[in-house]
Formats: C-alpha cells, sequence, structure tokens
C-alpha cells in the first residue's frame, strides 16, 4: 500500500511542477527569482485557464496523498 501512494506522490509532485513552469514560461526568469516583472494582470482564458485550473486540482491531490500517507504511516 504505502509503495503505491509513493509511486502516486511522485508522479503528482513531478506533474505539479511542470504544471507550475508552464504557467510562469511566459513571464521571464524574473518572476522565478522573485522579482517584480512589471507586468499588469490580464484575465486567464484558454488554455491558461484550464492550466490554472489543473495546477489547483494537482495542488489538492497532492495535500491530501500526503495527509493520507501520514496517517497510513502511523
Amino acid at each position: 500500500m504505502e509503495t503505491y501512494l509513493n509511486i502516486a506522490l511522485i508522479i503528482i509532485s513531478v506533474l505539479l511542477i511542470v504544471s507550475v513552469i508552464m504557467q510562469s514560461k511566459g513571464a521571464g526568469l524574473g518572476v522565478l527569482s522573485g522579482a517584480d516583472s512589471g507586468s499588469v494582470f490580464t484575465a486567464r482564458r484558454g488554455v491558461e485557464r484550464t492550466l490554472f485550473r489543473v495546477t489547483i486540482v494537482l495542488s489538492i491531490m497532492f495535500f491530501a496523498l500526503v495527509l493520507v500517507m501520514v496517517f497510513v504511516a502511523r
């Protein structure tokens, strides 16, 4: 059971990292270092909105899976 949870956690972690990197791909390296990019807020449409929602779902799944692993490890 723990092996499957560990594999699922690794897969979700990699997908979450990829989704976050894809979101900041067009923003430049200033976003990754914490510097202000100086851009004005724009509404998310199309692929950006889908990627944003996928990132939220993956983060909720990551958090829930970590909680499950903590309770299983007890």
